[in-house]
């Protein structure tokens, strides 16, 4: 075998040294300069090691010491502390021609009989084409991530008709009365609701074991339905929330009353939620006397999120916390359902978790200018 031999000066020492005490370089660059080091055979080593002593002491192979020694060698001290490049070329066989027509191929309509664009699809497509001779899959892949697409992914969102001024009334209505102050005499309250399905298990969960998840059944039992209303008060970090059999009309009054009955020290109670058939003054009147319904509806102001734009109710932000930590589950009786939201309750207003809303009438004339009607001057 061919012997290589290292000479370092004082200076490459001194540098050699500084990368391997320092930890500022990768793994590889420290292990070569404690090769080189170990290996040199200047007048300025005290000690010489051996390859056999360094493979066993930095547990490598003496090929590797040897490869280090003979880039040193040959190419100098830089090229022994980085990693040598491959001497193979490989041809590029996406350009940027191909990778233009997968972009517009990927933003077009999928074919007839498939609901989205998949990665085999595109590939087969591609070739079908005749963009060129074959594709594989995981090559469309680099294309689309390297620009951040992904055409298989769908987003729903409740888009308001353009330049309608109902929405932008009701819309900047809601946004006003956000940005009052707290005032404990005039509280701002949002309500909403939404059905929770009761979900029972055929068989046994599986528990997890250390290093393993649990196994639920895909299989499940139908045990009814139920209904969420929730009541939050975003400045103060307070919530409400009750759970019932049925949604109608006298179920929404009597939680209406619960909320007055909870904020009997405030003159008026502004009431921001959406337009449900519900939602209406009648409700009182369909569930109490005349005159309780009328001292009733003379604590709240209503407040109507527009149609379309309940995305304004912040009492939807408490509902995605309230699904997300507690009802991401299956709960198969009401009761039990009753004893976790409520749990959820008590720890989310201990917390006085509040809800900072930061978009604003200006922000909305920006961004929505879409929904705003134009005047010809």
């Amino acid at each position: 075998m061919t012997r290589y031999i290292v000479t370092l000066t004082l200076d490459e020492r001194a540098y050699l040294s500084s990368i391997a005490s320092k930890g500022k370089h990768s793994s590889q660059t420290v292990l070569n300069a404690l090769i080189l080091l170990g290996c040199d055979e200047g007048d300025y080593q005290p000690y010489r090691c051996t390859n056999e002593s360094l493979s066993r002491v930095l547990n490598i192979s003496m090929r590797k010491i040897d490869r280090v020694k003979k880039r040193f060698v040959f190419d100098g001290l830089d090229d022994a502390l980085t990693k040598r490049k491959p001497d193979r070329i490989y041809s590029k066989k996406i350009d940027g021609d191909l990778e233009a027509k997968l972009i517009a191929l990927s933003c077009n309509e999928p074919p007839e009989g498939h609901v989205r664009w998949t990665l085999r699809l595109l590939a087969d497509k591609a070739v079908e084409l005749e963009y060129i001779d074959a594709i594989s899959h995981k090559s469309v892949r680099q294309v689309l991530k390297k620009n951040e697409l992904k055409p298989w992914r769908n987003e729903s969102w409740i888009i308001p008709p353009g330049q309608n001024s109902t929405f932008i009334a009701h819309m900047e209505q809601v946004l006003d009365v956000y940005k009052r102050p707290w005032d404990p005499r005039h509280p701002i309250i949002c309500m909403d609701e939404s059905p929770k399905q009761l979900i029972g298990e055929t068989r046994e969960p599986i528990p997890c074991s250390p290093g393993k998840t649990a196994k639920y059944d895909f299989e499940y039992r139908r045990c009814g339905t139920c209904n969420i209303f929730l009541a939050c008060e975003p400045l103060a970090g307070k919530r409400m929330v009750k759970i019932t059999e049925r949604r109608t009309k006298q179920d929404w009054a009597r939680f209406l009353q619960e909320i007055a009955e909870e904020y009997s020290d405030a003159d008026k109670i502004t009431l921001v939620m959406d337009n449900l058939n519900t939602h209406a003054p009648g409700s009182f009147y369909e569930t109490y006397p005349p005159e309780e319904a009328k001292e009733l509806w003379d604590r709240f102001e209503f407040v109507y999120t527009p149609k379309h734009g309940s995305w304004l109710n912040i009492a939807e932000i408490e509902l995605r916390v309230l699904y997300g930590q507690c009802l991401n589950r299956r709960i198969k009786d009401i009761n039990r359902l009753r004893t976790e939201v409520k749990a959820w309750e008590e720890y989310r207003n201990n917390k006085i978790a509040r809800v900072m809303w930061r978009f604003t009438k200006d922000d909305a004339r920006i961004k929505l200018v879409r929904l705003y009607p134009t005047f010809e001057e």
